[in-house]
C-alpha cells in the first residue's frame, strides 16, 4: 500500500463509525394497544388506583434532537376506570369531572430538555374542567427495536383542576395529590 493511502483510509473508516444524525428515528406513531395512563391516590387513608381506558396522543420525538420534541395527549375522561361502576359514575359528575362539560384531559408540552442517561423533562401546560396549569412531567426513553417507549410519572393536585368540589373540596377523606402514571409506545416513523 503506499503511504499516501494510509491517511485516506484511516479517514474513511473514522467517518463510517462516526453516529450521523441523518438516519435517527423520529418517534410519530403511537401504539395506543401497548399503551396506559394510570393514577393512584388516597382515600381515607387507602390507595386506590384506576386508569383511563381511552386516550389520543400525538408526538414527534427524535432523542438526537430532544428540544425539538412536541407531544400533545388528549384523555377521555369518560373513559375512567376505577374500578368500580358505581365510582365511576360519580366521577363522571359536576361535582367531580363534569364530564358533559369537560369531556377531555388535555397536556400539551412547550419544551423538552434532556437530562441525561435517557431522562427528559418535558414543560407543558395540562388542562382539566376548563381550567389548565404549568406541570412539569419527568420522563425516560428507551428504544426498543423500531418502537420507543415513553415513561413517566408526575403529581397532580386536584384542588388546582377543582376535581371535587364542595363537600370534597377538603382532603381529609379523599387526598388532594393523585399520582399520574403512563406508558406511551411508538413506532418510528419513516
Amino acid at each position: 500500500m503506499k503511504p499516501t493511502l494510509k491517511p485516506m483510509i484511516l479517514a474513511l473508516t473514522l467517518a463510517a463509525a462516526l453516529p450521523w444524525s441523518s438516519h435517527a428515528a423520529e418517534y410519530r406513531q403511537v401504539q395506543a394497544d401497548q399503551s396506559a395512563i394510570t393514577f393512584a391516590y388516597q382515600q381515607m387513608g387507602v390507595t386506590m388506583d384506576g386508569k383511563f381506558n381511552r386516550f389520543t396522543a400525538q408526538l414527534s420525538f427524535d432523542p438526537e434532537r430532544p428540544e425539538a420534541a412536541n407531544a400533545t395527549v388528549d384523555v377521555d375522561l369518560a373513559s375512567i376506570d376505577t374500578g368500580s361502576a358505581e365510582s365511576d359514575q360519580e366521577v363522571a359528575g359536576k361535582v367531580w369531572f363534569n364530564i358533559p362539560a369537560f369531556p377531555t384531559a388535555r397536556f400539551e408540552t412547550r419544551s423538552v430538555k434532556a437530562l441525561g442517561d435517557h431522562r427528559y423533562e418535558a414543560a407543558g401546560q395540562l388542562t382539566i374542567k376548563g381550567k389548565t396549569q404549568d406541570v412539569v412531567v419527568p420522563a425516560t426513553f428507551t428504544a426498543q427495536g423500531k418502537a420507543g417507549v415513553f415513561e413517566g410519572r408526575f403529581t397532580l393536585r386536584r384542588g388546582d383542576f377543582a376535581i371535587g368540589e364542595g363537600p370534597w373540596a377538603k382532603f381529609d377523606v379523599v387526598a388532594n395529590d393523585v399520582q399520574i402514571q403512563f406508558r406511551i409506545t411508538a413506532n418510528a416513523g419513516e
